[in-house]
């Protein structure tokens, strides 16, 4: 086991998994360590980064032309993240069979790169693209050579890389850059993931409250649960007497109603936790008063 991680909180969080019956919630936490920054970080305070409004995407063209041309160089680096060991080993729970489900914040694509099934992305995934017109539906590698082409000789340079795919910029370089639109009908083209100040489909906010309800156990990985978006499943867990497993660096705003909490980097522990769970096979389900 890694030096400074506690055995008997892995063996508490190995008998919670080991009964199965769990549903994964993870946030943005689980990809720090592919690359890809967060929002707060470990001590919980807001980077200096700040997301992208809905409204101001919207609403306002100089906010978006400054927005796609952050997103332009960012895509690059986030297309070339790669599955950290977390979400290998959230595969490799899948793959004993100790799932339900598994939900994600991230709108990164790396849990399915690791080889994850049937993971529903609540805020959706930047891999694809949506017209605001006409609803056409494009993918961002299609996009991002068009935008090169539109902006041949374009030259900016990246201050810092910011979370959920884009960059900073000096504003002088953001104003030289063209955005295009939609090929069908000319319209606004937009990430297909939900912005801040967007809500979430209605769909899929109720088919995760439905994952959540027949869970055994909720298992949150690498979300401070600050936004409400996530939030909202730990407390209907919390209401519905279904334990909740928190596994963060940092503090969260889940902790008060959480069975155990874990401060500790996902890819160690969710490394030794799959080490666990292949050396002992899992039991059956069990109460989890009694597992603890």
């Amino acid at each position: 086991m890694e030096p400074g991680l506690d055995a008997a909180t892995v063996d508490a969080l190995a008998r919670l998994v080991a009964g199965g019956g769990v549903v994964v919630l993870s946030g943005a936490g689980l990809s720090t360590e592919s690359g890809i920054p967060d929002y707060r970080g470990p001590t919980g305070q807001q980077r200096r980064a700040t997301p992208m409004q809905y409204k101001d995407f919207v609403g306002d063209p100089v906010a978006r032309q400054r927005y796609w041309a952050r997103s332009y160089l960012g895509w690059r680096h986030l297309a070339s993240a790669r599955p950290n060991e977390g979400h290998v080993a959230v595969v490799r729970l899948q793959g004993l069979g100790l799932l339900d489900g598994i939900v994600t914040q991230n709108v990164d694509g790396l849990h399915q790169a690791a080889g994850a099934r049937d993971v529903v992305e609540l805020h959706g995934n930047l891999t694809q693209v949506v017209c605001l017109g006409c609803g056409a539906l494009s993918t961002r590698a299609e996009l991002d050579a068009r935008l090169g082409a539109a902006n041949d000789g374009w030259v900016a340079r990246v201050l810092a890389v910011n979370p959920d795919g884009d960059v900073d910029l000096a504003e002088a370089d953001a104003r030289d850059f063209q955005p295009v639109g939609c090929r069908s009908c000319g319209g606004l083209l937009k990430p297909d993931v939900v912005f801040f100040g967007e809500s979430v489909p209605a769909d899929r906010v109720a088919a995760v409250f439905d994952l959540v309800a027949a869970a055994r156990v909720l298992l949150v990985l690498g979300s401070s649960l600050t936004v409400m978006s996530g939030r909202r499943f730990v407390l209907r867990a919390a209401a519905q007497g279904i334990p909740v497993a928190i596994v963060n660096q940092g503090v969260t705003r889940g902790d008060d109603v959480a069975s155990l909490a874990v401060d500790a980097p996902l890819g160690t522990v969710l490394p030794e936790l799959v080490r666990r769970l292949r050396l002992e096979p899992a039991a059956p389900a069990r109460p989890v008063s009694e597992s603890l």
